[in-house]
């Protein structure tokens, strides 16, 4: 089995932007699936396995639509990665 690379959107918001010191990133991926994705990022960077670690609450979107981490991605997505956001 051959792994295509695919041309995704990657967007970072609230304290995760910062921390990843930008607000997206276009990239080629192999991952399958947003939580493969999210592994990958992990393991590229210090300030991604900080951010988007396990024990963090992450959210996830895939096209601007909320998703867990087994939304299947395609070229062309954008992929979101945020903090639950709480209100008063």
């Amino acid at each position: 089995m051959t792994t295509s690379l695919k041309t995704i959107t990657v967007r970072y918001f609230a304290s995760i932007r910062e921390a990843m010191g930008t607000g997206s990133a276009t990239l080629q991926t192999a991952a399958a699936t947003v939580g493969a994705l999210r592994e990958e990022l992990m393991a590229q960077s210090g300030a991604a396995a900080t951010a988007l670690t396990h024990g963090k609450a992450v959210r996830m979107a895939l096209n601007q639509a909320m998703c867990d981490g087994d939304a299947e991605i395609r070229s062309g997505d954008e992929v979101a990665f945020f903090p639950p956001v709480t209100g008063g």
